[in-house]
């Protein structure tokens, strides 16, 4: 099927500005790893513009308006997404609707995902269906688009032609997209002249300055990673795709050839420069007031075989062919001899913090002085390729494997018996507040009424054998009934714990070898890996959503222990926590945000093979004491390996 033509609005005149008497729906969209523009919600898209009117070279705060967004900051000056905790870096870009598509209307069209959650489409793919749906077509065919999937509008579903597989879609009303009126609002770059006074030191400002610096020096030694030679040379030039670079220093002066440049869905081509060498010789932004504003600028001239478009200064927001990363010939080696900036994790252990590297990419810049700022180190997750034949059994340890089945879950007690056994009763009970109830222990429970006992009167009192708190019976018996009714009881005030704890890890296996490969910080032993996989499933009763799905994501999962005493001796206490099921839970990930899957409870563990970047890996001198003492903390104490 043709695609639609009623719902993209292609470019005019070949420079992507609609005429200056039409309404147009406004988009954010930002660049994934699989080069495809994923729109921003309409609340959000409605927070940079409001922002964009504000302060068309400023920055935007996603977290303000949606918290899951809240790592990333958007610099309009350069127009990159900006990662705060991990230093990643991805292009955005303005898009423009007609009024009557489907963001202008609120309309949101979603597929569902593995997990049982629903993920928006492309917004190019969007207006399409929206407009066949309208059209009253029974079913649309994607291929048009790049897709081998087949929209069945009677069933809602999304077939895919080459598996026939199926998937089930939806429409829903959301917020309509900004809608804007006249002229699109152009970028202004940073000043250049007397300075304006001391800059502002504070942490978002530092952000910023550092976001712009990083991604325009990242640029500019892409350009003259290729074109290096002397200033000038006739045979210094070539065919670059690369990123438009900002007008960091204004001033510059561009002439860039486009080519098929087009507003329409995120589809337009890189643009294609050819250019000499760029001079070292910039002028340096007022956010440095101590250096002089009168360096001498040389003019950075692309000789295209078209029409020359001359940008002064400015950052075109409305050019999203101009936005797009380079992927190939841009990623090769810094040349010999500039010095490359590692920029850090905000929350990480790399050498230098992103402000720190801004600014001095700055400095060196404005002294003429190539430089490079590198993204952060990715880690090391993996040890090499190992044989199996290497993979030998961890001595002192049975076995190199254990499984979880259904058949290992707990069975009830009788809650009465589980709190007489740990309770002793007290004949005359002291004028303080039971913490449980928050009733006087001298009054009866707060759970009278409530909760009834035969055996258990709403006026008794127990202490606890070990720590001697003390507490209303009936108190302890709604506190048992509460948790996991595994037997065992833990004092809400101290958090010891009675009996033998049990937790709600659904069924799954952990392996356990050793390795002939070193941690960081132990050149002297051997690796001890620990393998864990637990399948997706149905939760059951003592999970949150009974019957309901949970996922299980990243298994399986690899951890890393030294092979010496002490890293034998937490993998035993691991090995009895996995036994009681206390390593994994069903809940919502604190790093992705989804719900109903398996996350880590509260035990940490080592994912990182050959670095540290994350705080998941080696060196970490205090990781072996700290693990034992969460292990103590869930009743896995070092006294239950001489029982």
């Amino acid at each position: 099927m043709a695609r639609p033509g009623s719902g993209v609005l292609v470019s005019v005149n070949g420079l992507g500005y609609p005429p200056q008497n039409l309404a147009r729906v406004v988009v954010w969209e930002w660049l994934n790893e699989h080069g495809r523009w994923r729109p921003y919600s309409a609340a959000t898209c409605h927070h940079i513009e409001n922002v964009l009117k504000g302060d068309a070279r400023g920055t935007v705060v996603l977290g303000q308006v949606d918290a899951q967004l809240a790592p990333y900051v958007i610099d309009l000056q350069s127009m990159h997404q900006f990662r705060q905790d991990t230093g990643t870096m991805r292009p955005v870009h303005r898009n423009f609707y007609e009024p009557s598509s489907a963001p202008g209307k609120g309309v949101v069209w979603e597929w569902e995902n593995d997990s049982g959650s629903w993920t928006p489409y492309d917004m190019e793919i969007c207006v399409t269906i929206q407009n066949a749906y309208e059209k009253q077509h029974p079913w649309l065919d994607l291929t048009s688009l790049g897709f081998c999937y087949l929209i069945d509008f009677n069933s809602m579903a999304q077939t895919n032609r080459q598996s026939q597989r199926k998937r089930r879609l939806r429409r829903r009303m959301d917020l309509a997209y900004p809608l804007i009126m006249g002229s699109i609002p152009k970028s202004q770059s940073w000043p250049v002249g007397a300075s304006s006074g001391q800059p502002c030191s504070c942490q978002q400002c530092i952000l910023v300055n550092s976001t712009r610096a990083a991604s325009n020096a990242i640029l500019a030694s892409q350009r003259r990673k290729l074109y290096g030679g002397s200033a000038g040379a006739p045979g210094a030039t070539g065919t670059l795709t690369a990123v438009r670079q900002s007008n960091t220093f204004a001033g510059t002066t561009s002439n860039i050839q486009h080519n098929n440049i087009s507003t329409g869905g995120g589809q337009a081509k890189a643009e294609q420069v050819q250019s000499p060498v760029f001079s070292a010789n910039f002028s340096c932004s007022p956010a440095l007031p101590s250096l002089p504003a009168a360096h001498g600028l040389s003019h950075v001239h692309a000789h295209s075989h078209g029409h020359h478009a001359i940008i002064n200064g400015q950052n075109n927001l409305n050019r999203p062919g101009t936005q797009r990363l380079s992927m190939g010939t841009a990623r090769g080696a810094v040349p010999p001899g500039v010095p490359a900036l590692p920029v850090k994790n905000l929350t990480g252990s790399g050498p230098v913090h992103p402000a720190l590297a801004g600014m001095t990419g700055i400095l060196m810049c404005a002294a003429g002085l190539p430089v490079c700022l590198t993204r952060a180190p990715k880690p090391i997750l993996h040890p090499p390729p190992i044989n199996k034949s290497d993979m030998k059994p961890v001595p002192g340890v049975n076995g190199i494997r254990r499984k979880t089945k259904k058949k290992h879950l707990r069975r009830g007690k009788n809650p009465e018996d589980v709190v007489r056994r740990y309770t002793e009763k007290v004949k005359v009970a002291p004028d303080e507040d039971c913490t449980i109830c928050m009733e006087r222990l001298v009054m009866s429970s707060g759970y009278e009424g409530v909760l009834q006992h035969k055996g258990i009167k709403p006026e008794l009192v127990g202490k606890l054998g070990k720590c001697g708190h003390m507490y209303h019976l009936l108190c302890l018996v709604a506190m048992y009934n509460n948790g996991n009714k595994d037997g065992s009881l833990q004092c809400p005030t101290c958090k010891a714990i009675y009996g033998e704890k049990t937790g709600t890890q659904p069924p799954g296996k952990m392996e356990y070898h050793v390795i002939p490969h070193c941690l960081p910080g132990y050149p002297e032993a051997k690796t001890i890996r620990i393998v864990y996989d637990i399948p997706a499933g149905i939760q059951t009763t003592e999970h949150p959503n009974p019957g309901k799905k949970f996922s299980a994501r990243g298994f399986p999962r690899h951890c890393y222990l030294p092979d010496n005493d002490k890293g034998r001796r937490v993998l035993k206490l691991l090995i009895m926590a996995w036994d009681r099921r206390l390593i994994f839970t069903i809940g919502t990930s604190s790093t992705t945000g989804e719900s109903d899957t398996v996350v880590w409870n509260e035990i940490h563990h080592k994912t990182e093979f050959g670095s540290n970047l994350t705080g998941h890996g080696y060196p970490d001198p205090n990781y072996l004491d700290n693990v034992l003492t969460e292990l103590s903390a869930q009743g896995v104490g070092e006294d239950n390996l001489k029982e």
